[in-house]
């Protein structure tokens, strides 16, 4: 008789949590090929996580780069399922008592992969399919482990006592006996061993107690122990393992495939079939010692594999050149719509444009310059017309992201680009193939929208873009910074001759020195290198004569209008950090 009130042990606790778990990763993994039909965006563990990265604070946000950098998405993903998998041991454990609870927990579970599918930018009814089937398929798989056909026995059960055989009449023992002898084996007794009993001699009180165990002993095993009070059932537990690997290699089966799936149908070949135009005005030439060579130091020219990547995006959006459409609409006196082969006939220019990102931080390595091919948002704005007052310009994303740039920033001359080319080759899909924004002198998150599908014109008033209402400024002009790159922090260094090295950069306006100190003494200037243009960063160079001991290099740098960076250290938010970048060594 199963009892399901009494104490279940931590054998059976771990079978139950197995089921939940198991549960989970048939709804995740079913979800998949679904979400190939829909969209990766509508898939449940990306549709949550999505909606996390919307709402989470901003402080959690910066955080999480700065501990994972451009690993931030790959953490929250596995930070996201390592938080299901508990959640799902602790349901399979309830569900293994009531199995309603777990059940009503895939519910909710797959409730709120519904409900972050639904909200996000784009999104339609079919978009919560995956959710609903994975919720489905992984309410049946917990009701196959924990109450259908594949279940163990997981609780203490009492089997009923057995019936005392009938005392044959004239043999009932009198009380004087049952005093002396409180346990008698039940059943027929052999003539040899009744001849042996009645042998023996008389005992006193006290040794019956003594006697009473090995006498006692065959009736504790004629009474069989209790399955699942130490351990399942074994017939129970293979056939539930068996279901456990069955249904978690279904699981994976059907993930992995969605995900191969998802890969073919991207858009790699329609990338690798674009062929870039020629551009009518070509980037100036890198003049020669514009990039020192030095180890540990930056490149001049940032390879596109080691391109930093920060955006909101879980999932690359994979956009049809094909299909791909931009709408500049708004308060325009002519709405424009162009297609991507319309772009690509337009004249277009090459640039060398450093860009960075608002959450690097004193020293930190998310920026980076490459020669972009694109055409000038200038020349679409002017064929648009921006009525009075339209001071913002909305580049909104395919995946519904948005910045706003100044308006009067994208028209006063400089290279800002629809950009179609990174260091000659189409966009990366990871960098926004097949267009993206890219406007020296302004933070990306106030400037570099990629994948951008709209340029909405409006104004700073009546429109706040992604991120002003998490807390970060509405327009974000790039700091004056500097940063030490050789040598690294606690590097040990042999006295004499040691060249310090890093980059500079002030986009949009330049650099004209860069300046050195060690240990808080007099600062030195620095050599700079040549740049191509006053939208790059710049290498500098200084050579120390160190000596032996433990020792503080500082950097500062002062840009073309005469402004020196300030001391005052600042975290990023709203506007991106400030602060002399230093770096401790010790000289042997």
């Amino acid at each position: 008789m199963i009892d399901k009130t009494g104490p279940m042990t931590t054998t059976s606790r771990g079978y139950a949590a197995l089921a939940g778990i198991t549960a989970a990763a048939v709804a995740i993994g079913a979800a998949e090929p679904v979400a190939v039909l829909t969209g990766a965006r509508s898939a449940p563990l990306i549709a949550v996580g999505g909606l996390v990265v919307d709402v989470v604070p901003a402080p959690l946000k910066q955080f999480a780069i700065a501990v994972f950098g451009t690993y931030d998405k790959i953490a929250l993903l596995v930070g996201t399922a390592v938080l299901l998998g508990a959640f799902a041991a602790a349901l399979g454990v309830l569900a293994a008592r009531r199995l309603g609870i777990g059940l009503a927990g895939i519910a909710a579970f797959a409730a709120l992969g519904v409900a972050a599918a639904l909200t996000r930018a784009g999104a339609n009814l079919f978009d919560a399919l995956p959710s609903l089937v994975g919720g489905a398929l992984g309410a049946l798989a917990l009701w196959l482990l924990l109450a259908g056909p594949l279940q163990p026995q997981l609780w203490s059960w009492s089997p009923a006592a057995p019936a005392a055989p009938p005392v044959p009449p004239g043999r009932e023992p009198s009380p004087e006996a049952s005093e002396r002898r409180p346990v008698e084996p039940s059943g027929p007794v052999e003539p040899a061993a009744a001849a042996a009993r009645s042998a023996e001699p008389a005992v006193s009180e006290a040794r019956p107690v003594e006697r009473a165990a090995p006498e006692a002993r065959p009736i504790e095993a004629a009474v069989p122990p209790a399955p699942g009070r130490d351990e399942v059932d074994p017939e129970g537990r293979r056939r539930f393992l068996t279901g456990v690997g069955t249904l978690l290699g279904a699981a994976a089966v059907a993930g992995l495939g969605g995900h191969w799936l998802a890969g073919r149908r991207g858009v790699s070949a329609a990338r690798r079939a674009v062929a870039l135009p020629t551009p009518s005005a070509a980037a100036p030439a890198v003049p020669a010692g514009a990039d020192l060579s030095l180890a540990q130091l930056a490149p001049y020219v940032t390879p596109t594999s080691g391109f930093y990547r920060i955006d909101t995006a879980l999932v690359v959006p994979q956009v049809d050149p094909a299909t791909w459409r931009l709408r500049i609409h708004g308060r325009v006196r002519r709405e424009i719509e162009l297609s991507f082969d319309d772009l690509l006939a337009r004249p277009m220019v090459e640039r060398y444009v450093t860009l960075a990102c608002v959450s690097n931080d004193v020293g930190g390595d998310l920026i980076g310059n490459a020669r972009w091919l694109g055409v000038p948002i200038k020349e679409l704005l002017d064929e648009a017309g921006p009525e009075e007052g339209a001071d913002q310009v909305v580049g909104r994303s395919v995946d519904g992201w948005t910045c706003g740039t100044p308006t009067a920033v994208l028209r006063d001359g400089r290279d800002a680009l629809l950009a179609v080319g990174m260091n000659g080759e189409p966009l990366p899909v990871e960098h926004g193939f097949p267009v993206r924004m890219v406007v020296p002198g302004l933070y990306g998150y106030v400037s570099a929208c990629k994948w951008v599908t709209e340029l909405e014109l409006t104004s700073f008033a009546d429109f706040d873009a992604y991120w002003v209402p998490r807390g970060w400024s509405a327009q974000g002009p790039i700091k004056t910074q500097s940063r030490i790159d050789a040598p690294r922090p606690r590097n040990r260094l042999t006295a004499g001759p040691v060249m310090v090295a890093g980059v500079a950069w002030a986009q949009h306006r330049g650099i004209r020195k860069v300046e050195v100190r060690v240990d808080g003494g007099p600062w030195r200037e620095a050599t700079l290198a040549p740049t191509v243009s006053v939208d790059t960063w710049v290498q500098w160079s200084w050579r120390w004569d160190a000596t032996p001991g433990e020792h503080t290099l500082q950097v500062r740098a002062t840009d073309a209008d005469g402004v020196t960076q300030t001391p005052q250290r600042r975290p990023v938010e709203p506007d991106g950090a400030t602060g002399w970048h230093s770096v401790s060594v010790t000289v042997r």
